[in-house]
Order: C-alpha cells, then structure tokens, then sequence
C-alpha cells in the first residue's frame, strides 16, 4: 500500500493498548493547552496506527484541528510532536508526514504491554456487551444429495461464527435442521423405485449420501426427458412441467407422506438413514459439530399451527382455492404462500414452527441463520411473518446472508450433477497439500501415520482458509491450487508459521534457555519486535470485531498478518545467535507467546495447526 501523504492505516483498536493510547490521548490534550492554548475533547482525538514504511506506531490526523488552533496541519504536528516528545515519556519520537503526527512509542511501554499479554491466559473471554444467548443453526442439508462446496462454505461459516461468539463469552448452541421433507426428497424416493433394483450402499460401494444423489439426479435426467416428450406432443413448456408423470408421481408421494402412508414412510426411513451415515461421517472428517439437530418432518407440523394462529387472529388469510397466505406489501414485501391449497406445507411453513422450538429449547437473544444469499426474500419474509404473530423472538433473528461459491467452469447445479462434491474435494486438498510438502521436504522422522494426519490438517486448512478468508456478502471462485500453496496468503503459510515456532521452541528447551515473563530491563527493542507485540495485543480487538460483523475473515486476516510479522522478526533477528541471554530469553517468549495466539486464531477458524511439517 502507497502512503504518499502519511494516512494511517485503517484498523481494529487493539483492546490491550487502550491504555496506552488514553495515555497519549491525554498528553496530547496537556499539549494543545500548552502550545495553542485550546482545550479539545479526547473523543476529537482519533489514533490509528502508523503505516510500516513510517517510522512511529500511532498516528493523529491534524487537518480537524486547522480551524480551531489557526494554524496548519504540519506547523499543528510539528508543534504538538515537539511537546510530546519533551514531556511525555511514552513517546520517544515524532515525525510530522503533511498533516499526520506519526509517533513513535518507548520501548518501555512496549516491554509493559507484552508483560500484560504474558499474563493474559491463551483464548480468554473477550467481553463486548452483545447477545449472551445465541443459536447458530448453519449446514441444513437436504437428505436427497451429498454435501458440496457450496455446503463447505456453509459449515465453515456457521462453525467458525459460533466459536468466535463462544470466545466473547456467550453461551452458544450450535444448530442444524435438517431438510428431510418435502419434493425435493420425494424426488430421489421416486427414481430410487423407479430405477434402484434394491441397491443399497454396500451393494453400490458407495456413501449413502452420494446413493441418495444419484437418484436426484436421474431423476432430473428421465424428468427433463418426459418435459421434452409432451413438448413434441404439442404441450406448452410451463404444462409440460406439471404435467411430466414423475413429477405427478413425486406431488402425490408428498401427499401419502404427509398422510403417513406406511410403505412411503418405510422407503423414507431407509433412505433418510443412509444418507445421515453419509452426512455424519463427512462431519467428522471436517471437523464440524453441533448441539441439536432439527429435522423439518418434526417442525412442520407446529409450523402448521402457528398457521392456523395466525388464522384465527386474522393475520393470514385464505385464497379461493383454500391456501394460506401472509400478505406483506405493506413491509415492502409481497404475499406470501404459507400452506399449498392441498393441505401440504412449504418451506416457511416448517421455519414457523422452528423458529419457536430453538426458541423453546435456548431462550435466545440472537439466532442466526446461516444461509445463502439467495435466500435473502426468504428470510425476510420469516421475520415479517412472527412479527406479524407477534412473536417476542422476532426482532432476535439475524440472517447472515453469504455469498455462492463458483468453479472456473461456472455456477454448481446440484439436479445436474456439475458439483464439487465435499469429500472429493476434501480428498483433493490433502494430495495436493501432500504433494506441496514433499516438495519442501520437510516431512523427516514423521511416521506414516504422523505423515498422513499431516496431510489432512494441512489441506482441510487450506480449505477453511480459503473459504473463510473472504468477507461471507461476497461471491467467490474457488481455486484449489492457490489454496494449498505453503507462501503467501493462504492457511498452510500460517501453519508453517506455528510450526517453525514450535520447532524453535523445541530448540529453546533443548538449549535451556531460561524462561523469564520480566523483561523491564531490557534495553532497547527491535522494530519487528515493537511490530509483533503490537499485533499480539490485537487478539481482543480483532475477536470483538469479528462478533460484531459476523465475519470470520476479520480473523483469517489477523492471522495471516500475525504470521508476516513473526516471518519479518524471525528473518531480520537472530534468536540462537544472540549472546545476551536476556534478549535471547525475550526473543524465545515472544517466539512462544505468537504460537499461542496463532493457534487460537486459527482454532476460532476451525483449522488444527501441526507441531512439525
């Protein structure tokens, strides 16, 4: 980044030197008194810290100033710097870039600063005011296809959310419900009768999610076939649709599943129960959990009740043909279908009904949906509906509301079978993630086992990374070579980081470097050194950050520009060739204390970090 003109760089307050910079604030206030004879409020006086190619560590803007003090920026900056310099022992030096003061901290201040990170136990709860009981339902797959990339996005998200929210102290419940109702599913069940001759996934050699797919997708296949055939016949394309005899087929066996037709109901459970084998097993295997499932076979129907409230309180109401809709044009919205003229329900219908159970079970004061942005009508139709019923957990709803994921190639449809499947995926990264290893060489004296977890922890990194390192509003491509890169900004380059650190740790306690949390006696400090204490204090700040925007990427970022800095200290100071043992000592808890923060970072993330690689 270009700093011409000296603008300080944008970034989060660093909770840990909030003292630091009252302190400052508070001098600076003593020196406009002294020189300009003006009294200006603390809150006027905005620090960020200073760009890397300036010299110094917090800059003030002085052009606000211009007009109360009658002077300019540079004769302000350079009048305020001086006096600060003179009388304020927190500040050893000052430089003055048009109308910014950058100044430049005592090492003293950032020796205190580092003896309170030392004190400050690995993950502690960051308190920021905000919702105390929170549900993140995220994942919600449909039981008629495997997870995908999209899914990955999804899982990764809520996940990573959950545990950012858990680390400012608030009681988090983490919540799937599980789409096993409804067309899509009876879609599958149709092609399975149809063309499944008793297959099963131990006769197909296949996971019981990926057998569900296949259905789904021939359906579409024979579906699209038959929609073709009456078109020949003469048949509009929109009848044609309705009329196709699978999908007749698949509308009636919605009605006989909701009727509880015994043979349906049998072909549903078995189904249903292959594919959460399959979804259980690629959670395991990602790393992902949750505290309550919630299927829409069991919410649907208290979802009908609560249309049936809105009914009677006269909310709703009912078309000729007997559907239930939800008229809210004068939200800015539309009407809204609520229940099928023939009795069956639609998806808001069951979000009714699971609204009021999460709220039930965890009394919340935020519940946040982690769903696609293609939903964004849906969940605002949601809300407008339970606060048309009034419910008192209306407003607590919270829609984070995330970008697709693209392939070079285009758009994933799952009916056509053009997505990236997760496991495959999965797989994917941990070769390419062991192929980028070996080129390094670094795998020496790990078993084979060791190697393989290795591998594992470094590609499902780099995926996580990948997908979390981009704010969740914004659409995005997925490159999978790009993301298993060991430089750069990418998850394995922060592992690495971790690594190194652990292996110079390793050396210390083989050295018998003295461990020591006081170092005031230090004299002097590198500027990398001053660089790394102060992204270390921004753990709490970047944390609280995060919560407030729901946006993992705030975290990925921290991380990777915590992982820079420990790479510039660790290439420009020597840490075992240093002589003195004080300085040595400091190197090593430094070395050590940006190791802790890195695997909490990444561990908010969902992303292991390896000991050795």
């Amino acid at each position: 980044m270009q700093q011409d003109e000296g603008v300080p760089v944008p970034r989060r307050t660093f909770a840990l030197v909030q003292q630091l910079e009252q302190t400052l604030k508070t001098a600076l206030q003593a020196a406009a008194q002294a020189t300009f004879g003006q009294e200006i409020p603390a809150a006027s006086l905005v620090l960020q810290p200073t760009r890397k190619d300036f010299a110094g560590s917090f800059t003030l803007v002085t052009f606000p100033l211009t007009k109360a003090f009658g002077k300019g920026p540079e004769q302000i900056g350079q009048a305020l710097g001086e006096w600060l310099k003179a009388n304020t022992p927190a500040v050893r030096g000052y430089n003055v870039v048009k109308g910014f003061l950058n100044l430049e901290i005592a090492d003293a201040e950032w020796l205190k600063l580092f003896g309170e990170l030392l004190a400050r136990p690995a993950g502690a709860p960051v308190p920021t005011g905000g919702p105390q009981k929170v549900v993140v339902e995220y994942s919600s797959p449909n039981t008629n296809k495997p997870l995908h990339l999209g899914h990955l996005r999804n899982n990764f998200l809520g996940y990573s959310v959950a545990e950012i929210l858990k680390a400012t102290g608030a009681t988090v419940a983490k919540a799937n419900l599980v789409n096993d109702r409804g067309i899509h599913i009876c879609k599958s069940m149709i092609a399975y009768q149809r063309f499944g001759q008793g297959e099963t996934p131990e006769s197909a050699g296949i996971k019981g999610d990926h057998l569900a797919g296949k259905y789904y997708v021939l359906f579409e296949k024979h579906y699209r076939e038959e929609i073709k055939q009456l078109e020949a016949e003469g048949v509009a394309n929109d009848l044609a649709k309705k009329q196709a005899p699978l999908m007749l087929e698949a509308q009636q066996m919605l009605q006989q599943w909701e009727a509880g037709d015994a043979e349906v109901m049998a072909l549903w459970h078995r189904m249903n129960g292959w594919v959460y084998d399959g979804f259980n097993a690629t959670y395991e295997n990602i790393g992902v959990d949750f505290d309550k499932f919630y299927y829409e076979s069991g919410t649907y129907l208290l979802g009908k009740e609560r249309v049936e409230e809105g009914l009677a309180k006269g909310v709703f109401f009912k078309k000729e043909n007997g559907s239930v809709w939800v008229d809210l044009q004068a939200e800015g919205l539309d009407e809204k279908l609520l229940l099928r003229a023939d009795g069956t329900s639609v998806y808001i219908t069951q979000d009714l009904g699971t609204a009021e159970l999460k709220y039930q079970d965890f009394g919340y004061d935020s519940s946040i949906y982690v769903i696609a942005d293609e939903q964004n009508y849906h969940m605002q139709v949601l809300q407008a509906t339970l606060k048309k019923l009034g419910k008192p957990y209306a407003e607590a709803i919270h829609h984070l509301s995330y970008g697709m994921v693209d392939l070079p190639s285009g758009k994933m449809k799952s009916r056509e079978g053009t997505v990236v499947d997760a496991d495959e995926l999965v797989l994917e990264v941990e070769e390419a993630a062991k192929a980028a290893t070996l080129e390094k060489g670094k795998t020496e004296g790990l078993a084979e086992e060791e190697l393989q977890q290795l591998y594992h922890t470094l590609g499902l990194g780099a995926l996580k990374y990948y997908l979390l390192k981009v704010d969740p509003k914004k659409r995005m491509l997925f490159n999978p070579e790009e993301s298993v890169r060991l430089e750069g900004d990418t998850g394995p380059f922060i592992q690495y980081s971790y690594a190194r650190i652990s292996s110079i740790r390793r050396k210390a306690v083989a050295q018998g470097v003295e461990e020591s949390t006081d170092f005031s006696q230090l004299s002097e400090l590198q500027a990398t050194e001053q660089e790394l204490i102060q992204q270390l204090a921004g753990y709490a700040g970047v944390v609280a950050e995060a919560a407030r925007t729901l946006s993992p990427a705030v975290v990925a970022q921290y991380a990777y520009e915590v992982a820079k800095s420990y790479n510039r200290f660790y290439t420009e100071v020597p840490i075992f060739a240093e002589t003195d043992a004080l300085k040595k000592a400091f190197r090593v808890a430094l070395s050590a204390k940006t190791a802790e923060t890195i695997k909490t970072t990444l561990g908010l993330l969902g992303i292991d970090v390896p000991e050795r690689m």
